[in-house]
């Protein structure tokens, strides 16, 4: 972050497992221990607050570093439980209250299933909470966060193709070709067409070539990795998209009811497949977190 300086970023479960094991960041850790025996309860208690605070940490951490917003992602787990997602949000947002981090700084994660885009809604719309939907692979997950007026969306690109590389005949895809950069560039011409204020923000790169495909997006979340690569490049990149041009396309408007929703996103195998995969992964790394929290909250007491 210090090096690139963008203008916001991101977390997710598997980031802050990955930060948490390293040595830098226990302070941060040690923090999130100590807050959560504080507030005492249950073992489950007590390490579902510590894993809350330690997310708060971490996002504070990188507010320092950035001049816009970061994102802090609800609990995989809670995925199909709308009232939980909108609890554990609000949740978050009081904890980076304690923390001195107003609400208009922080983008909540959530998982762009039906129940998600709903918890989203009502967020937006009801506690001024503003919401990024995560794990969107399908047009129907687009249409229905338009519908439900989310301040931001990130359809993800690379895993699209890693299922098309996966189970399709073709292994390799010019940029303008690979079906991540296709169904963003919809989402995003759907959106400008149609006068939705949501934020189209292209995520989940595999390589440079999708992310130059993609210039004229709104925003992109672009890993250390690939923002290195792009760093070397010396080349000007004119916009692949454009409100003017998206704007004449020949999409149709829809509207989506639960019904519909369900019916269109399940027609896409793909969408399918990834959204629960990736719900799945996301649910296991929030598991790890958890076993590293209650290692260091509760095994060593016996040690001591």
């Amino acid at each position: 972050i210090d090096e690139y300086k963008p203008l916001d970023a991101t977390t997710n479960p598997s980031l802050i497992l990955a930060a948490a094991q390293m040595p830098a960041y226990q302070k941060l850790v040690d923090d999130a221990v100590a807050y959560g025996k504080k507030l005492g309860g249950s073992e489950e208690e007590q390490i579902k607050n510590a894993s809350d605070k330690l997310f708060v940490l971490f996002g504070a951490e990188i507010l320092k570093r950035i001049p816009g917003r970061v994102s802090t992602e609800v609990d995989a787990r809670l995925s199909f439980d709308k009232e939980g997602m909108i609890q554990r949000a609000r949740r978050l947002i009081d904890l980076y209250k304690e923390v001195g981090v107003g609400k208009d700084r922080i983008l909540i994660k959530l998982s762009s299933t039906w129940e998600g885009i709903q918890a989203g809604r009502v967020l937006e719309a009801e506690y001024g909470i503003h919401c990024n939907m995560t794990l969107l692979f399908s047009f129907a997950q687009a249409v229905a966060c338009a519908e439900a007026g989310v301040t931001l969306i990130s359809p993800f690109v690379g895993r699209i193709l890693d299922w098309y590389v996966a189970n399709g005949d073709k292994k390799t895809y010019e940029p303008s070709e690979d079906p991540g950069v296709k169904s963003v560039t919809k989402i995003y011409n759907y959106y400008k067409k149609f006068g939705y204020k949501t934020i189209v923000m292209g995520a989940s790169f595999r390589n440079t070539g999708q992310i130059k495909a993609l210039t004229g997006c709104d925003y992109l979340t672009i890993s250390p990795k690939l923002l290195a690569e792009l760093s070397k490049e010396h080349v000007k990149l004119t916009p692949t998209l454009s409100v003017k041009e998206a704007q004449a396309c020949d999409l149709e408007k829809i509207h989506l009811d639960e019904k519909a929703f369900r019916w269109h996103h399940n027609e896409d195998q793909m969408a399918v497949e990834k959204l629960s995969d990736g719900i799945r992964r996301f649910a296991a790394d929030a598991v790890k977190l958890e076993r590293m929290l209650k290692e260091r909250m509760f095994s060593t007491e016996n040690g001591k």
